[in-house]
């Protein structure tokens, strides 16, 4: 079992040090994003809210993705998980968007495997995505999606080799 609350703390921790906020964009998590996110006390100062586009259409009528996206790349694919991110960004108004799309099985999807996600995290100037290939069942596949992305966007956030105590990743 994903263990939501270091990441997750993490993440708001950064983002309220620095006067920021974030939104999320889920399609195959469902929600267990935002969950993960207001699992944490104080979760308030940061996180803004989150959109589950499951359906295509609501990635392209509440998201924006824009229609000739899906019809050239489909759903799983990395231009959708960026106009994701970056849409719920825009639209929630936050300063950081993050995006889940992928199949979490039990059938392949648009000819891609179970397991292949994207995540992608748009920030103020630039959108970063990650191609993953996730293995187990449909809870594990939803649950890397999100540790994934919490790890995407806070590799950005945080320099490389900076040192991070352990009570800060809420480790004790």
């Amino acid at each position: 079992m994903w263990s939501r609350q270091p990441d997750a703390a993490r993440l708001l921790e950064v983002l309220a040090e620095r006067g920021e906020t974030v939104a999320t964009a889920e399609s195959l998590t469902g929600g267990m994003l935002a969950s993960a996110l207001t699992d944490v006390a104080g979760a308030s100062r940061s996180f803004v809210g989150g959109v589950v586009s499951y359906a295509t259409r609501i990635k392209v009528e509440v998201l924006g993705v824009p229609p000739d996206v899906v019809e050239a790349h489909g759903v799983v694919s990395r231009e959708c998980a960026e106009a994701m991110a970056a849409g719920v960004r825009d639209r929630l108004g936050a300063t950081w968007g993050l995006a889940t799309t992928g199949v979490a099985g039990p059938d392949e999807q648009d000819g891609r495997p179970v397991g292949t996600v994207w995540v992608a995290a748009a920030g103020p100037s630039a959108v970063e995505a990650r191609l993953l290939a996730l293995g187990g069942d449909r809870t594990a596949i939803r649950e890397g999606a999100c540790a994934e992305v919490l790890s995407l966007v806070v590799g950005i956030l945080v320099p490389e080799g900076q040192v991070v105590r352990r009570e800060e990743w809420g480790l004790g």
